[in-house]
C-alpha cells in the first residue's frame, strides 16, 4: 500500500512516544507526530486535531488590549473577582445574547474556561463530602476528564446522543443521579465533537434534575451562538442561545473569549456563576478555607491559588469584545460562520469518497456544520482509523477519547486554508483506494 508518509517512520514514532493504542493518544501528541513528520518530509498534513480558533483575533480586542498596556495595566495586578468593566460587560453580554440575569458580582474571569472548569471541579467536590464524582454528559472535551484526574476526583459518564429526547434523558439522569455521589455535571452546547445542540426541553430536564438532586450544573458555552441553523447572536432579540440557567439555579455558564471572539491565545474567559448559588454558604467550605460562600471561595481560594488572577490586558479586551457585542456594533457571530462553511465543504469531499457523519442527527434534522464535526469509514474501528489516516497525511483525534460510544474520529475545520481542500480530496480519493470495502 502506497501512502504520502512512511508507515514505517509513524509506527516508529508512535513507538516511541509510548503510544500502543490510538485509542489512548491525546491531542497534542497526534500534533507532535504530524509536525515531526512534516519537518522530515517537507510535506504539510490536513490537521484536524486541534480546535484552534483558525481566524484573525477581534480587532476590537486587540486594540483595547494595546491602549490597556499603554495606560500601563501591566504594573497592575487586577481584583481578583476581575476588573469592573470586564464583570459590568460580562453580566450584559449574558442578559444580550443569552437572556438571563446574573449580577456583575458572579461574573468571574479565569485564565481560559479550562481553568474556570477546574477551579469548578475543584470546588465542587469539596461541597459535601458525600458527593465525590463529576459526571459527564459525553461525548466531551478529553482534557476535563484529565482534570478529574489530576484532582482525584470520581467520574461517571454517558453518552448523551443515546439518551436523546427529554424523557429518555429524564430516565438516564434520574438513574444517575439518585446514586446521591454526583456533586457537579459538565457538558457543551453547542457540543464538542458531534455539534449536537441540546434544546430547551432537554435543558429543562437537566436543570429539574439539577435542583432535585443538588448538583451543580457547568455549562460549557465556548461555541455559544454557533447553532448556525438558527438565526442566533443578535443583542436582546430571540431566539437566544438555550440554555439551563433558565430552569435552575444551581449552575455555572462558561463564556470564552477563544472560539467567539478567537482571541484563543490571551487565555481569557469568564465563569458566570448565578446569584443564588453565588452567595450560598456551605458548612464544608466554612471550615476548610474560613470563607463559606461558593462564590468567595471560587475567586479566593480557587482561582487565586491556580494563577492569582487573570491577565489585566486580556480582561480589558474581553470587555471592549463584549462591549461592543452587546452594543450591536460587532456581529461576532458573522465572523464565525466561516467554520460552517468550511466544514461542509470538507465533508461533502469526505463523503464523496466513503466516509461518513458519525454523529449525523440532532434528534429529527441533521446536525448543524460548525467548528467540529466526527468522521467515520464504514465499520473501521476508531484507532484503526486514526492510524490509516496519518498514513495519508490527514489527523485527528479518536472519539473514544471523549467518551463516545462510536467509532470514528473528531475532527476540527478550523486550519483548513484554500489550497488544503484539493489536497483533502486527493488523500481521500487514495485512502478510498487503500481501504476497498
Amino acid at each position: 500500500m502506497t501512502t504520502p508518509f512512511s508507515q514505517t517512520r509513524i509506527d516508529q514514532l508512535l513507538h516511541d512516544m509510548e503510544i500502543d493504542d490510538l485509542n489512548h493518544a491525546s491531542i497534542r501528541q497526534i500534533g507532535a507526530i504530524a509536525r515531526t513528520m512534516e519537518q522530515e518530509t517537507g510535506q504539510e498534513y490536513i490537521h484536524f486535531e486541534m480546535g484552534i480558533p483558525g481566524l484573525p483575533p477581534s480587532a476590537i480586542g486587540v486594540e483595547a488590549e494595546i491602549d490597556a498596556l499603554r495606560r500601563g495595566v501591566a504594573s497592575k495586578y487586577p481584583d481578583i473577582e476581575g476588573i469592573a468593566d470586564l464583570k459590568t460587560e460580562a453580566s450584559r453580554f449574558v442578559k444580550a445574547f443569552i437572556n438571563t440575569d446574573i449580577a456583575p458580582k458572579g461574573c468571574i474571569p479565569t485564565t481560559g474556561s479550562m481553568q474556570g472548569v477546574f477551579a469548578a471541579f475543584m470546588l465542587c467536590t469539596q461541597l459535601d463530602p458525600s458527593r465525590d464524582t463529576i459526571l459527564y454528559l459525553d461525548p466531551g472535551f478529553p482534557v476535563q476528564k484529565m482534570q478529574a484526574a489530576v484532582i482525584g476526583a470520581r467520574t461517571a459518564s454517558f453518552d448523551v446522543a443515546d439518551h436523546r429526547g427529554a424523557d429518555a434523558l429524564r430516565a438516564k439522569l434520574e438513574q444517575m443521579l439518585s446514586s446521591g455521589r454526583i456533586c457537579c455535571l459538565i457538558y457543551s452546547n453547542p457540543n464538542n465533537p458531534s455539534w449536537m445542540c441540546l434544546t430547551d426541553d432537554e435543558l429543562r430536564v437537566i436543570g429539574e434534575l439539577a435542583t432535585k438532586y443538588d448538583v451543580v450544573v457547568i455549562e460549557d458555552l465556548a461555541y455559544m451562538t454557533m447553532d448556525f441553523r438558527r438565526p442566533l447572536g443578535r443583542p436582546y432579540q430571540p431566539p437566544f442561545q438555550p440554555t439551563v440557567s433558565r430552569y435552575t439555579d444551581n449552575y455555572i455558564l462558561m463564556l470564552s473569549g477563544s472560539k467567539m471572539f478567537s482571541y484563543a491565545g490571551q487565555r481569557i474567559a469568564v465563569a458566570c456563576i448565578s446569584d443564588t448559588l453565588f452567595h450560598r454558604s456551605y458548612p464544608t467550605l466554612a471550615a476548610r478555607y474560613g470563607i463559606s460562600r461558593f462564590g468567595a471561595a471560587y475567586a479566593y481560594d480557587m482561582l487565586y491559588t491556580l494563577s492569582s488572577g487573570v491577565s489585566h490586558s486580556a480582561q480589558c479586551a474581553l470587555a471592549a469584545m463584549m462591549r461592543a457585542a452587546t452594543d450591536g456594533r460587532y456581529a461576532f457571530v458573522d465572523d464565525v460562520r466561516e467554520y460552517a462553511r468550511r466544514t461542509a465543504r470538507i465533508k461533502d469531499i469526505m463523503l464523496a469518497h466513503g466516509f461518513n457523519i458519525t454523529y449525523d442527527r440532532d434528534l429529527d434534522e441533521p446536525v448543524s456544520d460548525g467548528l467540529f464535526f466526527t468522521i467515520g469509514y464504514h465499520d473501521m474501528e476508531g484507532g484503526t482509523l486514526l492510524r490509516q489516516l496519518l498514513y495519508h497525511g490527514i489527523t485527528g483525534i479518536v472519539l473514544s477519547t471523549t467518551g463516545s460510544t462510536r467509532q470514528g474520529i473528531r475532527a476540527c475545520c478550523s486550519t483548513m486554508q484554500e489550497h488544503h481542500y484539493p489536497l483533502l480530496d486527493q488523500r481521500c480519493r487514495l485512502f478510498a483506494q487503500n481501504n476497498p470495502v
